[in-house]
């Protein structure tokens, strides 16, 4: 093998003072950590963010080439260039102020009933602004070849319902209170602090029937199945023909739902029956200024990132225009923009050897499962047959989503958003009574991400995620199972994680496991869960990580490094891995592991991700995980003494 063989190390990024046997995080990432400033625009910086970033250069520069071109009306073309337009007019947007939403914002500060309040309501969410709770469809959980309506808990300002009760996040509600009041007085409405006060009172109270994240990611217990009859019985005080006609929704559409949460609905249906005219007022109108916000005058935009960028999440700057332009486009003309990214920056070279790359994973993934000393045959032979019928996705969809149907302009920046709220609506309405469509993707070819999505029994890697430090076509394979391997073994793992593995093969909400197999899993996953609660981030060491909200994802995290090392082994094919830059294959493999968590948070982006976030913080994805595997301890001649030594009846092994 070539001595000039490409590693796939960030060498300049480590820190070999460190030791990797008391902090392989910090000994990959260390010299990155303590001389990177995160950019004044961003919450967080990381490989993740940089290739983001990259990323959104790309479709700025595809963006950018579209509206120089002359694009026949009603093309993909004209409608990226006219969206983009009407954002970055910032002129025209100056000079209408608020009054886009003025003749809205006048109704909802007039709604005297419950029936107004519920059509206003309505006709604000057609539009894409936020109500009582969302809707969206998708593969029924227990009949995964037909979609169905899921319902569930919305309402709230602020991140997640502890914000509203918990004594560490009394500063942000008296910040909260501040910034509607604020925003009220930049829209000229009287009694400001009044109408903010309500706002924050009757918030409370939404939040008090709000589950728990803990609570909420259970698949079963979020899986009510209910005919429209009982719909209407649980909240009687809604009149649901009265919403569904103002948000255009056919009947078929609710005529069987899933209900995420029914106590939430049932607690609305309390106080819509005790109708406040005066609160429900404030809260429609806030709902409506929060969600036109960014949207509108430069005084509206700043105060808004003042409270949720700043105040939540530590970000000093806003985001330059452009950026958030290429957001919105990207949001709205997703796949349109993604088909000629694939077109410039994905060769099918990095698909044909992410194929490879993820037959290996799979094919890990068994060896494992058969070598398992805890779980029965009968259980593995149906882990086997789900292993079988994983589809994966890799680069970019076989079929483009059809945009023929939205109407973009070039001067209406409102108009626009609400035809694109209109269009995603249409386009999940006729869903319902469809077959089910299996190429679908829920990301677009240019975002950095992967996911698991257990109705279909599918794991998608878009393209953005495949180039360095991730996956690089021109290094050695170790780096890219340590890195690459490791995501797609994650994302393999979320069939098996606490919730996933609820699911068959064929994507249904159904027990696939023997009564002593699922309680010998649980007894490792709560081991896990103990470590986890056990854990400060370093930048944020008043709080500790909530082990049973992110339970899933640390499985994920620790069968993907296990099927990794397992996958690696694969490809060595009984051949021996080179040494290079000084570090043996499996001494790289846990590197890669380690530099695609290269990354660090404001303390406030920290604590808020802490609250409310399912991934575990960077060092502890990296850190917590590894002192759980035995080969790293082999990799790095790990002992008794070092800082990464968990004694072995302490370490969890689940997959």
């Amino acid at each position: 093998m070539s001595k000039d063989l490409k590693s796939g190390i960030f060498l300049d990024y480590m820190k070999p003072e460190i030791r990797p046997q008391d902090d392989l995080f910090r000994f990959v990432n260390g010299h990155w950590l303590e001389t990177k400033e995160i950019p004044a625009d961003r919450a967080a910086d990381g490989h993740f963010n940089r290739l983001r970033e990259l990323s959104q250069d790309q479709v700025r520069a595809i963006i950018n080439d579209l509206s120089e071109t002359v694009a026949a009306p009603g093309s993909n073309a004209q409608k990226i260039g006219d969206l983009y337009r009407s954002f970055m007019d910032e002129d025209r947007i100056e000079a209408l102020g608020i009054s886009p939403i003025q003749a809205d914002l006048d109704r909802t500060l007039a709604v005297a009933t419950r029936s107004e309040f519920l059509e206003v309501m309505g006709e604000l969410e057609l539009r894409g602004f936020g109500g009582l709770f969302y809707t969206y469809i998708s593969t029924d959980a227990r009949a995964s070849d037909q979609n169905i309506t899921y319902m569930g808990q919305s309402g709230l300002s602020l991140p997640d319902e502890a914000y509203y009760r918990e004594a560490e996040y009394a500063a942000i509600r008296t910040a909260l209170v501040d910034h509607i009041e604020a925003i009220f007085t930049l829209a000229k409405i009287s009694d400001a602090k009044g109408h903010a006060n309500r706002v924050l009172a009757l918030e409370t109270q939404i939040a008090s029937h709000h589950w728990d994240q803990v609570k909420d990611r259970d698949a079963d217990l979020t899986y009510n199945k209910r005919s429209f009859t009982e719909l209407q019985s649980m909240m009687p005080a809604f009149d649901w023909k009265l919403w569904m006609g103002a948000t255009q929704m056919p009947d078929r559409i609710l005529a069987e739902v899933v209900v995420g949460q029914p106590s939430y609905f049932e607690g609305i249906n309390a106080m819509l029956e005790k109708f406040d005219r005066d609160a429900w007022s404030s809260w429609l109108a806030w709902h409506l200024l929060s969600g036109a916000a960014s949207y509108l005058s430069r005084d509206f935009v700043n105060q808004n990132f003042a409270f949720y960028g700043t105040i939540l999440s530590g970000i000093p700057e806003l985001r330059e225009r452009w950026k958030r332009g290429v957001g919105l486009v990207e949001g709205a003309l997703g796949e349109a923009i993604g088909e000629i990214y694939v077109q410039r920056h994905f060769p099918q070279a990095a698909k044909d050897r992410m194929q490879e790359l993820v037959a290996n994973l799979i094919e890990a993934y068994r060896v494992d499962i058969a070598a398992l000393d805890w779980m029965s045959e009968e259980t593995k032979a149906k882990a086997f047959i789900k292993l079988d019928k994983f589809t994966p996705k890799i680069g970019y969809p076989d079929k483009w989503q059809d945009y023929s149907s939205l109407e973009i302009v070039p001067d209406d920046l409102i108009a626009n958003l609400a035809a694109i709220a209109k269009f995603g609506q249409e386009y999940q309405f006729s869903k319902i009574g469809a077959p089910v469509d299996r190429l679908e993707w829920h990301m677009t070819p240019q975002t950095v991400n992967a996911y698991y999505n257990p109705g279909m029994n599918e794991i998608v890697f878009p393209a953005a995620i495949l180039q360095p430090p991730f996956f690089d076509l021109e290094a050695d394979d170790a780096v890219n199972y340590g890195a690459i391997g490791a995501v797609i073994g994650h994302e393999i793992g979320h069939g098996f994680d606490d919730q996933g593995s609820k699911y068959d093969g064929d994507g249904n909400l159904e027990n696939w496991w023997s009564e002593s197999d699922r309680i010998e899993f649980e007894k490792r996953t709560a081991k896990l869960i103990e470590q986890y609660d056990a854990l400060h981030p370093t930048l944020a060491p008043d709080v500790h990580v909530n082990g049973a909200l992110t339970i899933g994802e640390n499985i994920g995290d620790l069968g993907g490094l296990t099927i990794a090392y397992k996958a690696y082994q694969i490809a060595l094919n009984g051949n021996p891995a080179p040494v290079i830059d000084g570090f043996t294959g499996y001494q790289r493999l846990f590197i890669g592991y380690a530099q695609t968590w290269c990354g660090k948070q404001r303390p406030e982006e920290v604590r808020r991700r802490v609250s409310s976030d399912p991934h575990s913080p960077d060092e502890f994805r990296c850190n917590q995980i590894v002192k759980n595997f035995d080969p790293f301890y082999e990799a790095f001649d790990v002992t008794e003494g070092d800082a990464l030594y968990l004694p072995p009846v302490d370490r969890v092994r689940i997959w």
